[in-house]
Order: structure tokens, then sequence, then C-alpha cells
């Protein structure tokens, strides 16, 4: 046993000289810098972890909006298949270390033999076999460090798809919201229409109005039933997306009509450094640990190049007579010693392994890159989409004071009934803006929340210490 020992300690020394096993220390790519944000949404940058809670759709104040939430974290198909996946990933750790640990085969047979003029023959055996192929240099280690950053991405995979799936029902429900203001408000642009037609057909029968002129009114009034026919099909169909976020087949979910500005909050709009999105944000964090992994595999593959040391014990007992079976026992012990140094296929391996580590940077890379500008577009959205609203909060209360002074007008006879409805029609038409530019604003900030990382803790990506 000592002299196999100290040959395969000179082989692997002879090996090392002419094949590459030296496995550096893992060290997270480098990857594009971004010391600030070019358009902050507050006037001094704060940790995320300061201002974002992992249930940060709770600072929308709408009850109904946590509890669908809710719902859709513990009955989503999407979110059950990360989980599942999870699962397969922590259950191959203990695939990929198996092949470090002793194996016993244990088996028992009978030999019975019968010629012509001859007794019959009988042989009956027992035994037991066990191999081991010794993790002299750590090759199976790797490879369980590689299967464990693995399973730390498909964590951080699910983390993110926690994430998406918050963020699409959040602003799933905040449409549907917008619709049912919408639909009120078309409702009653309806209506006014219905009565400006009215006028018009009694002013054509008294010869004030042509004809062309009710016309353009029923086009009018036709163009109004229609788009309302065309919101209560966009409620029906987000509301059938709404359901199968939440898990529920489409058709059995039923939101109650509400009003979007009455309901919902706007909410205080989080920020956060750059470089804190590469510890923060799930899917950067799962694309640093598949870079470890593939880093990890790297090294196994190196390390499989050296010498394996196996080996193997036998030990069983053999008779003529079952009652003799156990009798005697014989024992033996084989060590052996395999060298690769001829194999192409393992140092093409080794070859394959560090060009997916290189694969695997740049994935990280554009990960990174993709994020600041899903980031920097967030509060460019956000930003622009906060300062329309406020002009169009001020056109709004504009035009009510115009109409407020359009009804005194019309009191005194000063104007018509028509540039009174033409007013709330103009008034009306600022409104739904206004609305739908309040539920772009929460939609914006839903999408900051989810490019800033939605409030998870930072992720120290590196290799469990043993």
């Amino acid at each position: 046993m000592r002299q196999t020992i100290l040959l395969s300690g000179f082989c692997a020394a002879l090996l090392c000289g002419c094949a590459d096993v030296r496995i550096t220390e893992y060290q997270r790519p480098e990857a594009p810098d971004k010391p600030s944000w070019s358009r902050p949404s507050g006037t001094t940058p704060v940790s995320a972890a300061d201002t974002i809670s992992t249930q940060w759709w709770t600072e929308f104040r709408d009850p109904y909006l946590d509890s669908l939430v809710a719902r859709a974290i513990a009955g989503s198909f999407d979110l059950k298949i990360l989980a599942a996946r999870i699962d397969v990933a922590n259950l191959q750790i203990a695939e990929a270390g198996a092949g470090g640990k002793p194996t016993v085969d244990i088996g028992a047979g009978a030999n019975i033999e019968k010629s012509t003029g001859q007794r019959t023959s009988k042989q009956y055996s027992v035994g037991a076999q066990v191999n081991w192929d010794i993790d002299v240099w750590g090759k199976y280690a790797k490879g369980v460090q590689a299967q464990t950053a693995e399973f730390n991405a498909t964590e951080a995979d699910w983390r993110a798809g926690y994430l998406t799936l918050a963020s699409s029902v959040s602003t799933t429900y905040f449409q549907i919201r917008l619709f049912d203001e919408q639909l009120e408000d078309q409702q009653r642009a309806l209506t006014r229409s219905q009565q400006i037609l009215a006028i018009f057909e009694t002013m054509r029968s008294n010869g004030l109005v042509p004809t062309t002129q009710v016309q353009r009114q029923r086009a009018e009034t036709a163009r109004l039933t229609k788009d309302l026919l065309e919101l209560r099909r966009l409620r029906d169909v987000s509301e059938n997306a709404l359901a199968t976020l939440v898990g529920v087949p489409a058709g059995q979910l039923k939101v109650p009509v509400g009003r979007l500005q009455d309901r919902v909050q706007l909410p205080t709009v989080p920020t956060g450094l750059p470089s804190q999105l590469l510890a923060r944000r799930p899917d950067i964090v799962a694309a640093e640990f598949r870079v470890l992994a593939a880093h990890d595999l790297m090294g196994q593959a190196k390390l499989e190049q050296l010498p394996s040391i196996g080996l193997t014990g036998r030990g069983g007992s053999a008779s003529f007579a079952l009652s003799d079976l156990l009798k005697s026992f014989t024992f033996g012990l084989a060590p052996s010693i395999n060298i690769p140094a001829l194999n192409p296929g393992i140092k093409a391996r080794a070859k394959t392994s560090e060009a997916q580590v290189k694969v695997a940077e740049q994935e990280y890379r554009r990960t990174v890159i993709a994020a600041f500008e899903d980031a920097e577009n967030a509060l460019v959205n956000l930003d622009a989409h906060r300062q329309q609203r406020e002009q169009l909060q001020l056109q709004v209360k504009e035009l009510r004071q115009v109409g407020a002074s359009s009804t005194t007008q019309l009191a005194a006879g000063l104007i018509s009934q028509l540039e009174v409805f033409e007013n709330e029609r103009s008034l009306l038409a600022a409104e739904l803006a206004l609305l739908a530019s309040h539920q772009q604003v929460l939609s914006d900030t839903v999408t900051l929340y989810k490019a800033l990382g939605g409030g998870w803790a930072p992720v120290e990506v590196a290799n469990a210490r043993r």
C-alpha cells in the first residue's frame, strides 16, 4: 500500500509538469462599473435596504392587492416549477459527491450441474465487494462545490420569479382598476354625446343645423360606444391574465369594480446606488453563481488529469454444501492506480470547461448591463411621467374652473348648452389622461422596485467554506 501511494505521488508529480492543473481562487468577473444614476429619483441616494422591503407592494396601501399577491405566491405554477427545480438541484449535490464515496456490492449464488452418468454437482457462494475511488486531489469535492453553486443560482432564479410575479400581479391589477375608471368616464362621455345628439336632432328639425352636423354627432356616439365595448373587452382579458398569475383558471377570478385613484396610493419612490444591484438583484446573483459553478467544473476537469487511486476489497465464502457455506471465508484487497496521461478526452474536457467559464462570464456581464438599463429606464420613465402628471393635474384644475364658469354663464343665458357640453368633454378627456398618467406612475414605481432588486438582501457569491 505504501509503495502504491509513493508511486502515485511520483506519477502525479510527473504529470503536473506537463498538464495544467492549477486552480485559481474564484473572483467576481470584471463588469462595467456605474458609480451613480444619471437621473436620481431623490435628492440624496440612500441604501435600497432602507427603502425597499421584500413585501414592497404593501406600500400601495391596497389590501385587495396584498391579498392578490399572497394568492399568487401560494398558487402560481411558475413559482412552483422554480421551487421544484430547487429541490432537484439540492438532490443533485449528493449525486455530485457520490463518486468519491465507497460502493458496496453484495451477491449470492448457486451453481448446479448434472452430467449424464454423474451425480449432480452443487456449489453455493456468497460475497461482497467494496470499491472506492479515493478523492486524493478533491475532484469530487469540486463537483459538489459546482452543484452547490448551481443550487444557489436556482434559489436566486426563484427569487427573481417571485419578484416578477409580484410585479406582474401589481401592474395587471392597476390596469384593471384603470379600466374600471375609464369605463365609468367613457359611459359618462357616451351619455353626454347622446344628449348632444338629441339637441342637434331637435335643432335640425327646426332648421338650425344641417344634417351633416347630426351625422357627425352620430358618428361620434358610435365611436364612443365602440370604445366602451373595447374597454370592457380589455378588462375581461386583463382579469383572465390576473387569474393565470394567481393560479386559477381564467374566468374564475372576478375583481370587484373599484376606482384606481381612490384605492391605490402612490408610495415613496425607492432609490439606491448602482453598485448595490450586483449583490441584490436575483438575476445578477444567479448569473454570478453560474460563473462560480463553471469555475468549479473547470477545476474538476483539470483535476481529472491527475492519477486516480482506487481500492477494491473482496470477501466471501463458497462451499459444495449449503450448511458449510459460512464456515470459511476468503478476503482480498486490490489497490490500483489509473494514470490518464494518454486520454485525449480528459484533456479536451479541461479545455472545454475553460471556454465555458468565459461564456458564463460574458452572460454575467450581459445581465449586469441589462440591469443598469432597467434601472435607468425606470428612473427616467418615473421622473418624466410624474412631471407629466403634475401638468395634467394643472390642466384638469383649469378646465374644472372653466366648467364652473360655463355653468354660471349658461344660467345667465350667455352661452348655449352645447358649449357647456363641449367644455365638459374637454374636461373629461383631460381627466382620462390624468387617470392614465396615475396608472403609469404606479406601474413605473413597480418597475423601479423590481429593477432595484425588490428588497432582497445582498448575497455573497462564494464557495461554502469546508
